[in-house]
C-alpha cells in the first residue's frame, strides 16, 4: 500500500488508533476531577450554579468516557494481531500491568460510574459525592498503570531475559521505572490542562455570542486559574523529564534537539527552528541561540548535549519528526502560561469577561492541550524507535508476520470506521458544548440536590404534577 512494508503500516496504524483514543483518555481524567471539585463546591456552598455547571459537563464526561472504553478495546487486540512477537517477548510484564489497570481503576470506574450518572435522584448527597470522586480517582489509577507499563517499554529494569522471554524478578522495580515517575505526572498535569482549556473555550464561545451568566462567567474563572497555576509547574515538570530522558536515552534527545555534531567542542546551541535532514545528517536552515542547549538540558554553559552523529545510523530515532512535534509542544506551552498571564491581569478592573481579543485567543486555544498531548506522544514514541523495549527489542522484531496488503485493508478500514464512528462523536460534543449549561437560579439552596426532588426523568411524570398541582389550585380557590 503506497509502497510501505508492513512494519511502517502496523506502526501507522497504532499510531492511528492511539492518536483517536489518547484524547477521550485525557478528557475524562481531566473531567472527571472537574466533576468531583464542581458538586464539593456544590455541597458546600450550595450554590446553583455549581450544580448546574456539574449537570452539563457530566453529559460531556459521559459521551466521552464511551468513546474512552471502546477505543481502548481496539488497541489491546492491536498487540495480538499486530505485535504478536512484542506480546511474546514482553507480555509477562505488560500483561499484568494492563491486568492491574482493570482490576483496580476499570472496576472502581465501573462500579461508581452508574451511581454518579444515575444516582442525582436516588442516593445522598454523600454518596454521590463519593462516587464522583471514586470515577475521578479510578481515571487517575487507571493512568497509573497505563504510564506505568508504558514507561517500562521506555526504561525497562526489575527484569530477566530468560530463553529470550522477559521474566519479571522486582515488580516494584518494573512498576517505579526510572522514568515512570516523570512521565506519569507529565501526563496527569497535560490532562488537567487540556480540560481547562476545552472547559475555558466553552465559556468563551458563548461570552463572544453575548451569553453571559454566571454559570459561564465560573466556567472561565476557573479554567484559567488552572491555567495560570499549573502551565507553569507543567513546564517545571517537563524540564525534570528531560533531564530524565537525557540520562536514559541520550538519542531521543538529540533528535529533539536537531544536534548532530559535537566536534567543534562548543556549548551546545538552543535550535529554535530548522530542518533537520536524515540523509546529510544535518539540520538546515537552522536559527539558534548559543549555549542555552546546554545550559537548558546541562545546566551548564560548558557542557555538551549528546549528538546524533554520536549513535549509529540504525540507533537513531526519526530527528525530522521529533524536532518538530517537540516544538509544537512546548510552543502550546508558552502559549498557555501567556494565556494565564493575561487572565491574571484582566481580573483588575473586571475585565476578563469582556476583553474579545482575550475571548477570542481562549477560544482558539480550546484544543491546544489535545493537540499539545498528540505532539508529546508523538515525540516520546517516535523518539524512542527504532526501539520498542528501550535496548532490548527493536520495533522490526516485535510485528507480527503480516503481509502489506492485510494491514493496508485493516488501516484503510480503521480510518473509514473511526472518522464515520467518533466523527459523530466529536460532534455530538460539540453540540452539547454549544448549548451550555442550563441555568436554574430559582431553585434555593437545599432544593434539587442529590436524594432531593427534581423535575421527574420522566416527562409524563411531570405532566402529572403539573395538573396535580393546577386541580389543587382551583379547589383551593373554590374553597
Amino acid at each position: 500500500m503506497f509502497g510501505l512494508e508492513a512494519l511502517e503500516l502496523a506502526r501507522i496504524q497504532f499510531a492511528f488508533t492511539i492518536s483517536f483514543h489518547i484524547i477521550f483518555p485525557a478528557i475524562t481524567i481531566g473531567l472527571a476531577s472537574y466533576l468531583a471539585v464542581l458538586e464539593g463546591l456544590w455541597l458546600k456552598t450550595q450554590r446553583p450554579l455549581y450544580r448546574d455547571l456539574y449537570h452539563f459537563w457530566m453529559k460531556i464526561f459521559a459521551v466521552n468516557f464511551g468513546m474512552g472504553v471502546v477505543s481502548g478495546i481496539v488497541m489491546a487486540y492491536q498487540f495480538g494481531t499486530n505485535w504478536s512477537a512484542f506480546s511474546e517477548f514482553a507480555g509477562s510484564v505488560t500483561g499484568p500491568l494492563l491486568t492491574y489497570e482493570v482490576l483496580t481503576a476499570f472496576f472502581l470506574e465501573a462500579g461508581f460510574l452508574g451511581v454518579m450518572l444515575f444516582g442525582w435522584n436516588r442516593v445522598g448527597p454523600g454518596l454521590h459525592f463519593f462516587a464522583t470522586v471514586m470515577v475521578a480517582l479510578g481515571t487517575l489509577i487507571s493512568t497509573f498503570w497505563i504510564l506505568a507499563s508504558n514507561s517500562w517499554m521506555h526504561t525497562p529494569q526489575g527484569h530477566e531475559i530468560i530463553d529470550g522471554i522477559v521474566v519479571p524478578v522486582d515488580w516494584l522495580a518494573v512498576i517505579f521505572n526510572p522514568s515512570f515517575p516523570y512521565r506519569l505526572t507529565h501526563m496527569a498535569i497535560a490532562a488537567f490542562l487540556a480540560t481547562a482549556f476545552m472547559v475555558g473555550a466553552s465559556a468563551a464561545w458563548h461570552l463572544l455570542r453575548g451569553r453571559d451568566n454566571p454559570a459561564i462567567r465560573k466556567m472561565l474563572s476557573m479554567a484559567m486559574w488552572m491555567a495560570l497555576i499549573v502551565a507553569p509547574i507543567q513546564a517545571l515538570v517537563g524540564d525534570f523529564h528531560g533531564l530524565n530522558t537525557l540520562e536514559h536515552q541520550p538519542a531521543k534527545i538529540a533528535a529533539m534537539e536537531g544536534h548532530w555534531d559535537n566536534s567543534s567542542g562548543e556549548p551546545t546551541p538552543l535550535l529554535l527552528f530548522g530542518w533537520p535532514d536524515m540523509e546529510r545528517e544535518e539540520t538546515l536552515y537552522k536559527v539558534e541561540i548559543p549555549y542555552l542547549g546546554s545550559l537548558i538540558l546541562q545546566h551548564s554553559l560548558t557542557e555538551q548535549v549528546p549528538a546524533l552523529n554520536e549513535f549509529p545510523p540504525e540507533d537513531r530515532p526519526n530527528a525530522t519528526i521529533v524536532f518538530w512535534t517537540f516544538r509544537i509542544m512546548v510552543a502550546l506551552g508558552l502559549l498557555m502560561i501567556a494565556t494565564g498571564l493575561w487572565s491574571l491581569w484582566l481580573r483588575r478592573g473586571d475585565r476578563l469577561f469582556h476583553s474579545r481579543a482575550f475571548l477570542r485567543l481562549v477560544l482558539w486555544m480550546g484544543p491546544s492541550g489535545l493537540i499539545a498531548i498528540l505532539a508529546g506522544w508523538f515525540t516520546t514514541e517516535i523518539g524512542r524507535q527504532p526501539w520498542v523495549v528501550y535496548g532490548l527489542m527493536r520495533t522490526a522484531d516485535a510485528v507480527s508476520n503480516h503481509g502489506a496488503e492485510q494491514l493496508g485493508l485493516t488501516l484503510a478500514l480503521f480510518v473509514l470506521i473511526y472518522f464515520a464512528v467518533f466523527g459523530v462523536g466529536f460532534v455530538y460534543v460539540l453540540r452539547l458544548i454549544g448549548k451550555g449549561p442550563v441555568m436554574d437560579e430559582g431553585k434555593e439552596t437545599g432544593i434539587g440536590g442529590p436524594g432531593q426532588k427534581r423535575t421527574p426523568a420522566r416527562p409524563i411524570s411531570a405532566a402529572d404534577e403539573a395538573i396535580a398541582h393546577e386541580h389543587g389550585d382551583q379547589l383551593g380557590e373554590g374553597n
